[in-house]
């Protein structure tokens, strides 16, 4: 099978679970992360916790007033500061 016919299998099978005739294989859902409160926990500024996640404050702000989510490797890296607050601390040394 070409990867044209694997992704062409692929869409249908998509299509078909959104139209709800088919139900997915499985599902992955990730907890959104309360950033506020992992900074707090922290006490960290809000320029310290940006410069420690690489992003911009601006990014930060919106993420604690909800108007956007974390997504990707900045969701997977809060995730691990809120199991384990120590990490915070390997990634602000670096």
């Amino acid at each position: 099978m070409s990867i044209f016919d694997e992704l062409q299998t692929s869409l249908k099978e998509a299509v078909s679970i959104k139209h709800g005739k088919t139900q997915a294989a499985r599902s992955t859902r990730h907890e959104v992360a309360d950033v506020k409160a992992i900074r707090a926990k922290l006490h960290v500024s809000q320029a310290e916790f940006a410069k420690a996640m690489g992003t911009s404050v601006d990014t930060v702000k919106s993420w604690e007033t909800k108007r956007r989510n974390p997504t990707g490797l900045a969701a997977k890296v809060l995730a691990t500061i809120q199991d384990d607050p120590a990490y915070f601390s390997e990634l602000s040394s670096h």
